[in-house]
């Protein structure tokens, strides 16, 4: 919800909205782990990525260090968040343990989009 800085948590079951978190600075992307307990949010006004815990949906960590955040991706493991920064050409590697950013790496122009994928 990106003019209203929420995120909404909706139930699938119902396809109906069952709470809405507040706090965010222009979300525009998340990802959730692969254990569905967090959800990461890149905050592109803000310059940081939200955690939220799925069990209380509450954020529980704010992270910074990015550079207008776009898009967001959890590894397959749960162990890594891939960060894609528009306004440094780059991509920033989160640790998931420790909430702290532990590579950014060049890439092409204004990334908006990541992805991870099990290596074969």
């Amino acid at each position: 919800n990106e003019f209203s800085n929420t995120v909404s948590v909706i139930d699938t079951s119902t396809n109906m909205v069952i709470a809405t978190i507040t706090g965010f600075n222009v979300p525009r992307s998340i990802a959730v782990n692969p254990a569905g307990t967090r959800v990461y949010v890149a905050n592109e006004s803000g310059n940081t990525v939200s955690v939220i815990d799925t069990s209380t949906n509450t954020v529980i960590a704010t992270i910074s260090g990015f550079n207008a955040p776009r898009g967001v991706a959890v590894n397959p493991a749960g162990t890594r968040v891939y960060v894609a920064n528009a306004g440094s050409n780059t991509v920033s590697v989160i640790a998931t343990g420790t909430n702290t950013v532990i590579a950014t790496i060049p890439v092409g122009s204004r990334p908006r989009g990541v992805a991870a994928r099990p290596l074969p």
